[in-house]
């Protein structure tokens, strides 16, 4: 019985792999098009590679230390460029903030902290669609503007302020805060 089983098993193990090659070659394109569209960030940004990967294991290692520390008593979100942690969000108490804040410095390569976190209840559905909104817009000012790096430019929104974080020169930066202040919904 093992022997015309196994002759059926083969035969429907090569139509699935064959089905399954068949699918997923239309994904090729989008995988290679996701592909260049990474290599072109990573080559326009002024970060060296070795400062974006410690900004990326920066933002996953703080965000454990916060939830081993605090658990779900905070709504915050930290942003790492050239390993300077932003902190950005909502605590229930000063004490929480700071507790935060400690968390992040205690994350490895970190060479500064700093700490937006608002002493607030959560924001609402609305209120933070209309912060990813307001990025979205700030992001388009700086595209548009042919004189700024766009790509260089971290854009974070909490509760209508702006944070842009970047390497740039004083001119660059100058305009780019220019942009992000002109930009219809920013508070500040």
């Amino acid at each position: 019985m093992n022997r015309t089983l196994f002759p059926r098993r083969l035969a429907l193990m090569s139509l699935s792999l064959v089905a399954s090659a068949t699918l997923l070659s239309a994904c090729a394109p989008l995988l290679m098009g996701g592909a260049a569209a990474t290599t072109v960030m990573v080559a326009t940004d002024r970060r060296s590679s070795g400062a974006q990967l410690d900004d990326q294991g920066i933002e996953l290692r703080a965000a454990s230390n916060i939830r081993d520390a605090l658990g779900s008593r905070v709504r915050v979100s930290v942003t790492s460029f050239n390993r300077r942690a932003l902190i950005t969000g909502e605590a229930a108490s000063e004490r929480d903030k700071a507790l935060v804040g400690e968390a992040v410095r205690q994350t490895p390569n970190v060479q500064a902290v700093y700490n937006e976190v608002g002493i607030a209840n959560s924001p609402s559905l609305k209120e933070r669609t209309e912060d990813s909104l307001l990025t979205g817009k700030v992001k388009a000012g700086l595209v548009a503007a042919k004189d700024i790096p766009a790509n260089s430019i971290k854009v974070v929104t909490e509760r209508g302020t702006v944070y842009l974080m970047g390497m740039l020169s004083q001119s660059e930066a100058e305009r780019a805060t220019s942009v992000a202040r002109t930009t219809s919904g920013v508070q500040r």
